[in-house]
C-alpha cells in the first residue's frame, strides 16, 4: 500500500513540510486554461498556471506589476480544438515548461520498460499536494507516481517575493536506474526573422540531430545537417551540399523547417542559456547546475511538421536543459553513444534509496534598448549581470545559490 502524498512529501523533499510549517497553506487553485485544467500559483510579479494533465508550466505572466508584461511561453495551437488520437499523450497540453523523465521519445524498449515520449509525467494527471504562503516565498508542490518504472516525482515550484523567476525543484524517488531527464522550456516564437537573439554559456562543442530528425514522409523538413559537430552556435551546417552554415543565434529562421541540436555545456559554475526579444525588449533566461543537467537542446520548430496536430502552425523554440542522448528517449541514452564516447554522460542513474534532486530558475528581465545577443554573466550574491554583445548589462535578482545549497 502507497503512502498518502502529504507522507511522501516529506520523505522525498527531506521533511519539506516541516520546515515550511509557518507557512500558511491554501486549496488548490483550479483554473481552465486553453482546455486545460490548471493549478494557478502568483504573486505581484508572476502568476503562472500548471496543468494537471502533464505537469506543464503555462502560462506564464512576468513583470504583472509593470505597465507591459511578458509572457513567453509557447502554447500549442490545436488546445482548444476537441482533438482525439493524438499521436503521443504530452502533445495533450504541449506548452510551457515540463519536467521529462525519461526524456526523448522512448521508441525502444529497455529492460522490459517501454515509456511514452518523454515520459508518463509528461502526459498523464499529477495530484496536488499543498500551496503555501510565507517568508517572502509562494511554492506550489505537486506530485506524480509512475508507473511502468515505479517511483515518485515531486514538484516544487517556488516564487519569491520581488524576484521575476520561478525556482524549480523536482526529487525523484524509488525511480531505480539509469534514465535521461531534464526540463522542455519551450517559448513563443515570432514569425519575424532574427528578432530572438540566443546565446548559451560556453560550450564544449555542439552536434545537430544523429539520425534525420525531420521525416519528408511525414510532411516534415529540416534544414540542418545530420551528425554534424559543431564549435559555435553561431556556424552550424546545413543539410544542402555547399548551402553554408546556419546562425542559430538569430532566430526564427529558415520557415518551413523543424530542426534539433544539441549543445553540451562545460561543466563548471552555472551554467546558463538566453533569449532577448529585440522587437519588445526583453530577456529570458535559464540557470542550472551542468554538472547535473549537462547539455541543452534547442527544438527549433518553424512551421516544419505537416502531419496533425502540427498542420504546418507551429512555431516554438524549445531550449532544454537536459542530461540526454538527443530526443532519442531511455535505452539509446542508457547506452554508449555518440555523446557517451566523447565523455558526456547522457543519462542519471537513479538510486532506490536516495532521492535525486534537480533544481533549475527561469526568469524574465527588461533590457535596455539595443540590447541583443548575450555575451557573458557575472554571478553576485542573489543577482546575475547579463553583458550583452554591443556592451550593455542588466542586473537581476535571482537567488542563484538555490540551484547547489539547500539552505537558499
Amino acid at each position: 500500500m502507497r503512502a498518502p502524498w502529504r507522507t511522501v512529501l516529506g520523505m522525498a523533499c527531506g521533511g519539506l513540510l516541516s520546515a515550511t510549517a509557518a507557512m500558511a497553506a491554501e486549496p488548490a487553485r483550479l483554473e481552465t486554461i486553453d482546455s486545460q485544467p490548471s493549478w494557478i500559483l502568483e504573486h505581484p510579479q508572476i502568476r503562472l498556471a500548471v496543468t494537471r494533465t502533464g505537469g506543464q508550466m503555462a502560462p506564464v505572466m512576468f513583470l504583472r506589476d509593470t505597465p507591459r508584461p511578458v509572457q513567453p511561453y509557447h502554447v500549442s495551437p490545436w488546445q482548444n480544438e476537441s482533438l482525439g488520437d493524438l499521436p503521443a499523450p504530452v502533445l495533450t497540453a504541449l506548452r510551457g515548461d515540463w519536467f521529462c523523465l525519461p526524456f526523448g521519445g522512448n521508441g525502444t524498449e529497455f529492460r522490459h520498460e517501454k515509456h511514452p515520449p518523454h515520459g508518463e509525467m509528461a502526459g498523464a494527471e499529477w495530484s496536488h499536494v499543498d500551496t503555501r504562503h510565507g517568508d517572502g516565498r509562494h511554492t506550489l508542490v505537486l506530485a506524480f507516481e509512475p508507473q511502468v518504472r515505479t517511483g515518485r516525482i515531486v514538484k516544487e515550484l517556488t516564487l519569491v517575493d520581488g524576484h521575476n523567476a520561478v525556482y524549480s525543484r523536482h526529487v525523484v524517488s524509488g525511480f531505480a536506474g539509469p534514465a535521461p531527464c531534464g526540463h522542455h522550456a519551450t517559448l513563443a516564437m515570432p514569425d519575424a526573422e532574427g528578432v530572438f537573439r540566443v546565446a548559451t554559456s560556453p560550450i564544449e562543442f555542439g552536434m545537430t540531430n544523429p539520425s534525420r530528425f525531420s521525416d519528408p514522409t511525414k510532411g516534415e523538413y529540416q534544414s540542418l545537417a545530420i551528425a554534424a559537430p559543431f564549435a559555435s552556435l553561431g556556424h552550424v551546417p546545413l543539410l544542402e551540399n555547399g548551402a553554408g552554415d546556419a546562425d542559430l543565434t538569430r532566430l526564427p529562421a529558415r520557415r518551413g523547417h523543424a530542426d534539433l541540436v544539441q549543445v553540451v555545456n562545460k561543466p563548471e559554475g552555472i551554467a546558463w542559456t538566453c533569449a532577448t526579444r529585440t522587437d519588445e525588449g526583453w530577456l529570458w533566461y535559464a540557470l542550472k547546475d551542468p554538472r547535473v543537467l549537462r547539455s541543452t537542446l534547442f527544438w527549433i520548430e518553424n512551421h516544419g511538421r505537416h502531419g496533425s496536430p502540427w498542420l504546418g502552425r507551429n512555431n516554438c523554440l524549445g531550449l532544454e536543459d537536459v542530461t540526454t542522448f538527443f530526443a532519442d528517449g531511455l535505452a539509446e541514452s542508457a547506452a554508449t553513444n555518440l555523446l557517451t564516447r566523447r565523455g558526456v554522460p547522457t543519462a542519471l542513474e537513479f538510486s532506490a534509496d536516495t532521492p535525486t534532486e534537480i533544481r533549475y530558475i527561469q526568469g524574465v528581465a527588461r533590457v535596455p534598448p539595443g540590447f541583443g545577443k548575450v555575451a557573458g554573466a557575472e554571478f553576485t550574491p542573489g543577482a546575475v549581470t547579463f553583458t550583452a554583445d554591443g556592451g550593455q548589462k542588466v542586473t537581476i535578482p535571482v537567488r542563484h545559490e538555490f540551484l547547489t545549497n539547500a539552505a537558499w
